[in-house]
């Protein structure tokens, strides 16, 4: 069974979609889409057999060192992910190759998002039909050409401190080619399409950390193409 055939999942980017579609009939620009809960230990949890989709709009975009007020928000996460700009539009049933030749660059970017509430079996369909959880997108100013990812190293940095790292930060959320190629299959499920232009953030590259009431900034390298850094208000 493929993934948008799960009643759940179906009936929650059907909701999710339409409220895109009025975002943008109202005036609103779209940035691109997100992928999430793709760790093994995610896909385990929710029943899933692959990434579920969200989307981005600009007036989430956030430059690095932003300031986000956080205080409203039941449980702010920060993640450090791995942004993909296309270059050329992507059609479902294209293989790796293709995905792989659409990419224009890469580029380090925390997602923000509030996890409230969260996620079960029972609540997926909810989840997805509220854009899971999405606040903003923090991206870098550093990007690299093409989409080899290999090299590439993960390190986030909490009260000033390295928290965490990790040499393969593709490991969690599965290689950025057959991610492109499975979400273009999955909107065009929905009516929906991977274009020119788009910008893809592709999930957590390490355990997406909680943001504690005390946390005054959140900084994410993405080595060697450069870092990302977001502050937060209360």
């Amino acid at each position: 069974m493929k993934l948008w055939d799960d009643a759940r999942v179906a009936q929650g980017l059907k909701t999710q979609l339409a409220a895109r579609q009025r975002r943008i009939t109202a005036g609103e620009k779209p940035l691109g889409w997100k992928l999430g809960f793709g760790a093994p230990g995610s896909l385990e949890k929710l029943k899933i057999s692959a990434p579920v989709t969200g989307y981005l709009m600009q007036s989430g975009l956030l430059p690095s060192g932003a300031q986000v007020n956080v205080k409203a928000w039941t449980q702010p996460v920060a993640e450090p992910e791995i942004a993909v700009r296309l270059k050329a539009d992507l059609a479902p049933g294209s293989n790796a190759d293709t995905a792989r030749a659409a990419v224009a660059s890469l580029t380090p970017a925390i997602e923000l998002a509030d996890l409230d509430p969260a996620p079960t079996p029972e609540n997926l369909q909810a989840i997805l039909a509220e854009n899971f959880y999405q606040r903003h997108v923090v991206l870098s100013d550093h990007s690299r050409a093409g989409a080899d990812a290999e090299g590439l190293s993960s390190h986030i940095f909490r009260r000033g401190k390295l928290a965490a790292e990790t040499a393969d930060p593709q490991a969690l959320t599965g290689k950025l080619p057959d991610l492109l190629v499975h979400l273009a299959d999955m909107l065009d499920a929905f009516g929906a399409a991977l274009k020119s232009g788009d910008l893809v953030i592709c999930g957590s590259t390490l355990p997406p950390p909680l943001i504690e009431p005390d946390e005054v900034d959140f900084d994410y390298a993405l080595k060697p193409i450069g870092t990302v850094s977001v502050r937060f208000a209360r």
